[in-house]
């Protein structure tokens, strides 16, 4: 499944989740420009390589930072890029857009960490803003769990739209990194090259952390049929 676009209309022009959009889409316009053995080189610098990473060199933690603005190819940053679009400025909009990049920063620290401790003698970099995007569905999935995302289903090579409730397209998210996840900690190594445990680490620290950053109103009112105030 693949989404389209969600139900819900932003009440704030989504500034922060713009400028995180334009910042990935710059830094990797940057990693194009470079020849294929500078790009690697960058990679293995500012990516998140778990043998590499101690406390006793404090340095290496900035890639858990760093790694979350950098990206493998094209398709790798445009679908990213895509899901934060269609998601991230609802959960901004709950947010505010100073709480929200801290938010976003956190699940993205978290998730790359979870992929550590999952995989602490790897030396493959992983990149990518899918940890942090995870966190970002994570509190989606809490916020608006009514809401409708249009998808799109592959059907005998014909394209099928429909919608489906974000709890369900979400859970269902879920569900295959959470699959994917266990069938790699069975193989004992990178399953489909894919850090899955960021995603899920990421994924729960956003459910976990939510209400600290999604501000209540002072008055509880619904704006739209898809709103949803947990609380």
């Amino acid at each position: 499944m693949f989404p389209i676009r969600d139900t819900v209309r932003s009440r704030t022009f989504p500034i922060a989740n713009y400028g995180l959009i334009a910042l990935n889409v710059v830094v990797f316009l940057f990693e194009a420009s470079l020849g294929p053995r500078a790009f690697n080189q960058v990679i293995s610098s500012f990516g998140v390589v778990p043998a590499q990473l101690s406390l006793v060199q404090p340095l290496s933690l900035i890639t858990l930072f760093s790694s979350m603005f950098l990206h493998g190819g094209w398709f790798h940053l445009l679908s990213n890029m895509w899901i934060l679009f269609i998601f991230g400025d609802n959960v901004e909009d709950r947010m505010g857009s100073l709480r929200y990049v801290v938010f976003y920063l956190l699940a993205g620290v978290v998730a790359g960490s979870t992929h550590v401790f999952f995989s602490p003698g790897s030396d493959v970099p992983t990149v990518g803003a899918s940890g942090a995007i995870a966190g970002v569905l994570g509190a989606y999935f809490v916020l608006f769990p009514a809401a409708r995302v249009t998808t799109f289903v592959p059907l005998f090579l014909l394209p099928w739209f429909i919608e489906v409730p974000a709890y369900l397209f979400i859970g269902i998210w879920f569900v295959s990194q959470l699959s994917s996840g266990l069938l790699q900690l069975g193989a004992y190594g990178d399953f489909g090259g894919v850090a899955w445990w960021a995603h899920i680490g990421g994924f729960l620290v956003g459910i976990l952390l939510v209400r600290l950053f999604a501000a209540k109103p002072k008055v509880q009112r619904l704006w739209y049929p898809d709103e949803h105030w947990p609380w």
